[in-house]
């Protein structure tokens, strides 16, 4: 089959919505902490799909911050990789600090969450080891898998029996091998909010030889008492190995961060090719950062808030008899029942004629006749964004279970 011809069939329906699906947000200059409503397509929209948990993408004193260093040093430095020209006081302070924050003997920065996880996996692993992981496991790690020149076993989502059948599996290949076992999970399922079963996996190492490596995207700064992450949540710390997490979320940046034993962490830093031959996160990334950082730390408020918001968001779901699945985390996901046509008419309804703006999610990722919507509280909305949000759904849900939306199309203007 010719290639652009193979590229146009595998689009499917969806290829018929890039409009809608993608568009374009513009932002506004605001002082203070960047609100929840942004113009997108034109007009004003109250969002629920936002990389901000914590309000701190437009906080005043992170501005301050990045500005400050912008004006500095400007976006190029340091300029070179950082084993090479690239390291600064900056970065390796930062690194001390995050290690110590969840309860790690040292951390190394990454340019990125995605390829930082990525790489680590293939770093991490030879052809002699085995790989375990959650069937439900986020894209970064299943691309990091697909590169394990060894064996990987995948096991039934948080099912800690099939966990612990993949590692029988495993214990006895690895003795033919000489190699050893990884189990991947994540601290908070990114689409479902489920928490992986941190404590359950950790106990099977009382029969079993592994090392556990959780990614915590969305649990750093959120989860656990001081906000160090799903790990402190489920008081077990010391047995996760490696931990992974990102600046994406909490913290409104860009980059990541590994953590684990001295010794790990030294081999991941001079071992990651996608580091060793990458330039060094700019410094003013860094210094932004460590702003960040600070407040999240020194200001318990924020994360209180986004457990409100959170709170007041799934209990009025579910009061409206809304299935929000297994959540016990921020994450909010709503279920209905429908098929593409229905799903994009409902998500261009809630968008035009409601002004709300959240993330759809439809098969493969969930099975056929589901509709996922799926909604990110923040420390930025406001139980008036609840309010209007609840009302919003309870209508276009009446309109789904009608049949409205087999009829109507709902055309973005």
């Amino acid at each position: 089959m010719d290639l652009f011809k193979k590229i146009s069939k595998n689009m499917g329906p969806l290829g018929q919505h890039q409009k809608w699906a993608h568009g374009y947000f513009s932002f506004p200059r605001l002082e203070g902490d960047i609100a929840a409503h942004m113009q997108f397509m034109g007009k004003e929209h109250l969002v629920w799909s936002l990389n901000n948990y914590l309000g701190l993408a437009n906080h005043p004193e992170v501005r301050e911050a990045d500005a400050r260093a912008a004006a500095d040093y400007g976006m190029a430095y340091p300029m070179g990789a950082r084993m090479m020209s690239g390291n600064s006081v900056h970065h390796e302070s930062l690194e001390k600090k995050l290690a110590a924050f969840v309860g790690k003997e040292d951390a190394f920065l990454l340019n990125y969450g995605y390829q930082g996880m990525v790489s680590i996996i293939d770093t991490l692993v030879d052809r002699n080891d085995v790989i375990i992981y959650d069937a439900e496991s986020h894209a970064c790690i299943v691309d990091g898998v697909r590169l394990h020149m060894g064996k990987r076993f995948v096991y039934v989502h948080n099912d800690i029996e099939s966990c612990e059948k993949q590692l029988e599996r495993a214990t006895k290949m690895v003795a033919e091998t000489g190699g050893a076992i990884l189990v991947i999970t994540e601290g908070v399922f990114g689409m479902s909010g489920a928490m992986g079963k941190l404590k359950e996996i950790i106990a099977l190492k009382d029969k079993y030889d592994f090392r556990l490596l959780i990614d915590d995207a969305h649990g750093f700064g959120t989860m656990g008492k001081t906000g160090a992450g799903t790990h402190e949540q489920q008081n077990c710390i010391d047995g996760v190995d490696i931990y992974f997490g990102t600046f994406a979320k909490s913290m409104a940046g860009i980059g990541a961060f590994v953590a684990s034993t001295e010794e790990i962490v030294n081999y991941l830093r001079y071992n990651m090719r996608s580091q060793t031959f990458a330039k060094a996160l700019p410094m003013p990334m860094v210094i932004g950062l460590h702003k960040r950082f600070e407040l999240l730390k020194s200001s318990p408020e924020l994360r209180e808030k986004l457990w409100e918001i959170a709170k007041a968001l799934q209990d009025g779901l579910k009061a409206r008899g809304f299935d929000t699945g297994v959540t016990d985390t921020m994450v909010t996901p709503v279920f209905l029942k429908g098929d593409l046509n229905e799903a994009t008419a409902l998500t261009m309804d809630l968008r035009k004629n409601y002004g709300i703006f959240c993330s759809i999610v439809m098969y493969p990722v969930i099975p056929k006749g589901l509709i996922q919507l799926r909604l990110i509280p923040t420390a930025v909305h406001s139980l008036e964004d609840v309010e209007r949000t609840l009302t919003a759904f309870t209508e276009v849900g009446e309109k789904l279970q009608s049949g409205y939306y087999r009829e109507q199309k709902v055309a973005y203007a």
